[in-house]
């Protein structure tokens, strides 16, 4: 519960800093860490600077103490990051964009950490929320390109041709994957294997 907290705390980081950092949640009699039980995924902003995390839960299932927890969590908004203008990955995809003049779209963080794996690096992930004209501007500092994948199922389907319609109005060139029903780039990723991925998304 308080792992973080007191690590920090012995390095000398102020309790306020903390909250303010959203790492710690402060409640009437209670002081404790916001990602715990969580594997974490840091957000870089343009510079390679950590500015947030991701965290997605390790236990699975009810608990009784606390209840049903979300499978993400995200870092609230602070001073240093504004979730509706950075993508997941755009420091380590820049270059690699603007090579393949393409940016590959996709929903979450082990989309792109799978499609990474798999020798794909012109990657980008909204992390899970609505697409903005901010993020849009992003991408086209790079390309005029991009290649949404977006996930089998009706949820990722509707929200794929949303974005869709957001990028064309923001003067786009818009590709579209579409993976086989109940598929992620994740899951399909680690399925087919990395060269028949990569063959697939080529393709």
């Amino acid at each position: 519960w308080d792992g973080l907290l007191k690590k920090a705390e012995e390095e000398g980081y102020s309790i306020e800093l903390l909250e303010e950092a959203g790492l710690i949640i402060r409640k009437e009699d209670k002081t404790y860490d916001r990602f715990r039980n969580r594997v974490m995924f840091p957000v870089h902003n343009l510079t390679g600077k950590v500015i947030a995390f991701g965290g997605r839960i390790l236990t699975q299932g009810q608990n009784s103490k606390q209840g049903k927890q979300p499978k993400y969590i995200n870092s609230p908004e602070t001073e240093l990051y504004n979730k509706s203008k950075i993508l997941y990955g755009i420091f380590q995809a820049k270059q690699a964009i603007r090579k393949e003049d393409n940016c590959f779209l996709v929903e979450g963080y082990t989309d792109v950490i799978s499609m990474h794996q798999s020798g794909i690096h012109n990657v980008v992930s909204s992390s899970g929320t609505a697409l903005t004209e901010d993020q849009i501007k992003l991408i086209k500092r790079y390309s005029e390109n991009v290649t949404v994948i977006f996930d089998g199922d009706q949820a990722g389907i509707k929200a794929s041709i949303r974005g869709i319609d957001m990028l064309l109005e923001g003067g786009l060139n818009v590709r579209a994957i579409a993976l086989p029903d109940g598929e992620d780039p994740d899951s399909y990723a680690r399925q087919l294997g990395t060269s028949s991925f990569s063959h697939f998304i080529h393709e």
